[in-house]
């Protein structure tokens, strides 16, 4: 009678087989939109430059999405890709700053917060620098400054114009005073592309905070942000505990900011390309043949 023990020891094998769940794997594909809570499908998301289809809404995105977007086909030179903090003060809070700084150089396969590029702009030679927020929060160190300022450079050489796109929140404190000195060292070297008549163009996203506010994203010959970018020195929150007031609503939106007159456009980043483009026509003249 073995064969009977088998024969049911089977059956209740695949009993058990049939009644197990079937799932299908959907982790990653589908985002929800923090805004109007609509269920957005990847995929779409990402062909309609990563901005909800429902409310326009604008998702945060990495540096090489934005300089991808900015550039025509999506190719660039990039520049000084190597640089890297020399960790100054060998600072340490909840653990080294030079761990730090090697785990989110493993995370983002970048050297430090900044992509600094050249290529064409709809057929028009740009410099850009798109700063990159999952490289500790975008903050601003020596390396960001230095990158920054040869960029600046570079356009003075090529008097070809600059645009500077900030997603920061601010002077990197693991620096201290040589962070600081970024905003200083940048500025100085913006006046000098200012007296080259070298145009610069600043795009501020969500967030533009603290000592790049301060500083290099407020210095633009025309100073443009994405719809709902948090911009200002210091958080709302800040603000509210320190005047010990209410403050109104959108206070440090882009669009609140537009109303006050600290910004010259809102432009939505699908726009942006052509926004560009047109800006630097007014200011260098049309695209030599």
């Amino acid at each position: 009678m073995s064969w009977f023990s088998r024969s049911d020891a089977a059956s209740e094998k695949k009993l058990k087989t049939d009644e197990t769940p079937k799932t299908v794997r959907t982790e990653g594909l589908w985002q929800k939109c923090d805004q109007c809570r609509e269920i957005i499908w990847k995929k779409d998301l990402e062909e309609n430059a990563n901005c909800c289809p429902k409310c326009g809404a604008h998702f945060r995105i990495d540096a090489m999405t934005r300089l991808k977007l900015l550039f025509d086909e999506g190719e660039f030179e990039e520049f000084d890709r190597d640089l890297t903090s020399t960790d100054p003060l060998e600072f340490v809070d909840s653990k080294p700053y030079a761990e730090r700084l090697k785990s989110f150089k493993k995370m983002t396969n970048m050297s430090d917060a900044l992509v600094s590029a050249r290529g064409g702009l709809n057929g028009r030679k740009v410099n850009v620098c798109a700063m990159e927020s999952r490289f500790i929060g975008g903050s601003m160190g020596a390396v960001m400054g230095e990158k920054i300022t040869r960029a600046i450079e570079r356009s003075i050489a090529d008097r070809a114009p600059l645009v500077i796109v900030s997603a920061s929140g601010g002077a990197r404190m693991q620096e201290g005073a040589v962070s600081l000195m970024q905003m200083a060292k940048i500025s100085a070297a913006l006046m000098r592309l200012d007296e080259a008549r070298v145009p610069y163009i600043s795009v501020l996203t969500d967030p533009t905070t603290g000592g790049v506010t301060a500083s290099l994203a407020m210095l633009g010959d025309l100073n443009i942000a994405e719809p709902g970018a948090l911009i200002g020195f210091a958080g709302p929150r800040v603000i509210e505990q320190t005047i010990r007031q209410k403050l109104p609503e959108g206070f440090q939106r882009s669009e609140f900011l537009l109303k006050h007159g600290m910004l010259d456009a809102v432009v939505s980043r699908r726009d942006l390309k052509v926004y560009i483009s047109e800006a630097l026509r007014f200011f260098c003249g049309p695209i030599a043949a």
